[in-house]
């Protein structure tokens, strides 16, 4: 119990204990992005897929 107590009274528990809940917050709102990125680019991606899927392409002889 000991050193958890002196792990909070110094200044570098309190440093530590900052970065990462810095650093929590900043991979929760990279998740946000990504999730609210993925399904419109998704949507793109796979229709322009389908359109070069369906395209045929000729070559001259």
């Amino acid at each position: 119990m000991k050193p958890i107590h002196r792990f909070f009274s110094k200044e570098g528990g309190a440093v530590a204990i900052d970065w990462v809940v810095l650093s929590a917050a900043v991979v929760a709102l990279a998740w946000i992005v990504y999730t609210q990125i993925n399904g419109p680019t998704g949507n793109v991606a796979n229709g322009v897929g389908n359109s070069l899927s369906n395209t045929n392409v000729s070559t001259k002889s």
